[in-house]
């Protein structure tokens, strides 16, 4: 391995296994090549020559790459490297750039040829190179592939979960990680081969199916991808040639405690090489759109989840890891590069700055970051009593007031629906109107500057917490009550792609607009969404939210002038929805009233616990 991964001359088409034809008369052959630079021996074995680990030495090269050619493995045989460490002991070890894996929980290599897969998203594809998803509407549906519909592969997943997101009105769908993994409770985030996708689902050529027919559907695929820690499972990458050659030679340094896993070594240039690799071959040989980098935080700091005693400052005393930043940016860099259309898209928590600047103004490169401080307020609000919401009021709000410090993206993901911590349901305060309560949420995720990802089960407001076994439960769609999620969800993905108002300027200072933002009295939030044009068409968009269990009739708030009729374009109190019918008969007046700063104001009607969306009717102004 020799410095940063090109597609021109990738490391998945240097190191692995690569069948050749046999020559006539010669019976075919692979040609095995491993990166094991302090190893003493290493040989290959497996179905060819009966799992005989000694019969096929290979041989190592000035780089520390060892290579042999096989004849009589073929497309289909399983194999793995032995593997005599620098320590003395022998590991069996899988293909750390196998393309193709044995279902675990057995854990061989699989020897695969070059795919004669045809794909027919050209179209998708250039589209996506003239689009920038920063101004353009985008909404994610994350999924847990094997739980959405147990028991289907990625072709008939495929067909079902296009089906499904281009009815619900989703852009995107983002994939909990596929990359193989020996353990299916870790979700994937515990990868055993960076760059086979998992078999319990099909072949490599089935998931290129199911990206191909997505994107013929008009759908984004995103992939969760882990570059911050990998398994200590014996067969994996640890203590690979009998070193830590994956994982930091620094004790202080080499585990992530929170997962008891290993963490890469990412001041190495090699491991570097490895992973930017494989996020370049998912991007590449599967057209995905994008990737989301898992646990960005865990990478940056080198105190993340360890106290005293446990970490060690940086050159500077400091608690930067300097090389996770350089890892970042050059990671992001080849994406943008080598990929074109591609986004990059960052799990970072903490108040790291410039995580979705450009590299080149000394940011991290990444063209959008999970707004975790958002998701936390806006939990933590719809789940207190609502005697209580006032006072917290400030709370809720407080995340609109750096929404335009990076490109985020707003989570209500897998994470908050697991480990006790309940559903959007079962978090609403009890003796509410629970599915009033999980609507009124929903519209504000979408009103809110921002990007749009929901966990899948929480469109139709799923009850229990999520298995990653059964799935969703979806019987409840058969309920008024969660089927009107459903509508509202479907509703909000259509007002989000129509009205430049929640997309155009998104994150930036002129797109938002306070109408009233601390009425703790009424428990009423009201902003406005605008596009570069206020007065275009879908320019202009009132978004006012009350969070109370009364309904408020003739709720006077400031309106942009002239005297003129404003459309209601969504009520998720509406009897459409399961609510209770309350609202304002399809429009209200603005009169020359002063109110909230505003020189004009309208009275509205504001069901209990609910959202409205008004936008101004076009033409002269009406007196």
């Amino acid at each position: 391995m020799s410095g940063p991964a090109r597609l021109a001359d990738p490391l998945w088409a240097r190191l692995g296994s690569h069948p050749l034809p046999g020559a006539p008369g010669d019976p075919a052959r692979t040609v095995f090549a491993v990166w094991a630079p302090n190893a003493r021996a290493v040989s290959v074995f497996g179905d060819f020559d009966g799992w005989d680990g000694d019969r096929h030495r290979l041989h190592r090269g000035p780089d520390g790459i060892w290579t042999t050619t096989v004849p009589g493995a073929t497309v289909g045989m399983r194999y793995k490297y032995r593997i005599t460490g620098a320590d003395g002991v022998v590991r069996d070890k899988a293909d750390p750039l196998a393309r193709a894996t044995e279902c675990p929980p057995e854990t061989a290599s699989v020897i695969v040829g070059a795919s004669s897969y045809r794909w027919h998203d050209d179209a998708w594809l250039a589209r996506r190179v003239q689009t920038d998803l920063t101004t353009a509407p985008l909404s994610i549906y994350e999924v847990h592939l094997p739980s959405w519909r147990p028991g289907l592969g990625y072709r008939e997943l495929a067909v079902a979960l296009g089906d499904y997101l281009q009815a619900l009105g989703f852009t995107h769908v983002q994939l909990l990680p596929i990359t193989e993994h020996p353990y299916g409770g870790s979700w994937g985030y515990q990868v055993g081969s960076y760059f086979a996708p998992t078999t319990r689902l099909g072949t490599a050529d089935d998931f290129r199916f199911f990206v191909d027919h997505l994107h013929t559907r008009g759908l984004g695929v995103l992939l969760d991808w882990v570059p911050a820690h990998f398994p200590k499972d014996d067969f994996a990458l640890g203590s690979f040639d009998g070193t830590p050659l994956y994982e930091h030679a620094d004790p202080l340094r080499r585990e992530q405690p929170d997962w008891g896993t290993y963490a890469f070594n990412l001041g190495r240039a090699e491991i570097r090489e490895f992973l930017i690799a494989s996020a370049l071959y998912w991007c590449s040989q599967f057209h995905l759109d994008g990737l989301r980098v898992d646990a960005v935080a865990a990478m940056l700091y080198l105190d993340y989840s360890r106290g005293p005693g446990q970490w060690q400052p940086n050159a500077r005393g400091t608690h930067e890891n300097d090389e996770a930043v350089d890892f970042l940016r050059e990671l992001n860099d080849a994406v943008h590069r080598e990929i074109p259309g591609a986004v990059t898209i960052a799990e970072e928590s903490s108040a790291w700055p410039g995580v979705t600047a450009s590299t080149a103004d000394g940011g991290l490169g990444f063209d959008f970051k999970w707004n975790l401080g958002w998701m936390n307020d806006v939990l933590d609000f719809v789940s207190l009593p609502h005697h209580r919401r006032g006072c917290a009021q400030a709370q809720l709000v407080f995340p609109l007031t750096y929404a335009g410090a990076e490109h985020f993206v707003l989570p209500l993901s897998h994470d908050e629906v697991v480990h006790g911590k309940g559903t959007l349901w079962s978090r609403q305060p009890e003796g509410s109107d629970r599915a009033a309560g999980v609507r009124a949420l929903l519209a504000y995720q979408w009103a809110h500057p921002g990007k749009q990802l929901l966990f899948m089960g929480q469109e139709f407001g799923q009850i229990t917490e999520w298995s990653d076994t059964d799935g969703p439960d979806w019987a409840l769609l058969e309920q008024s009550e969660h089927a009107g999620i459903a509508r509202v969800v479907t509703d909000l993905n259509r007002l989000h792609r129509c009205f430049p108002a929640l997309h155009g300027l998104d994150g930036r200072a002129r797109g938002f607009d306070w109408l009233d933002a601390l009425d703790t009295t009424n428990t009423v939030v009201g902003f406005l969404r605008l596009s570069a044009d206020p007065d275009e068409p879908g320019g202009t968009l009132a978004c006012v939210f009350n969070f109370s269990q009364r309904d408020l009739h003739d709720y006077r708030l400031g309106l942009p002038g002239p005297v003129r009729n404003w459309t209601e374009v969504l009520n998720t109190g509406a009897a459409d929805y399961g609510g209770t019918g309350v609202g304002n008969l399809g429009a209200v007046r603005t009169e020359p009233i002063g109110s909230h700063g505003r020189s004009h104001s309208a009275r509205l009607t504001l069901p209990a616990e609910s959202t409205v969306f008004f936008t101004p009717q076009h033409g002269p102004p009406q007196h």
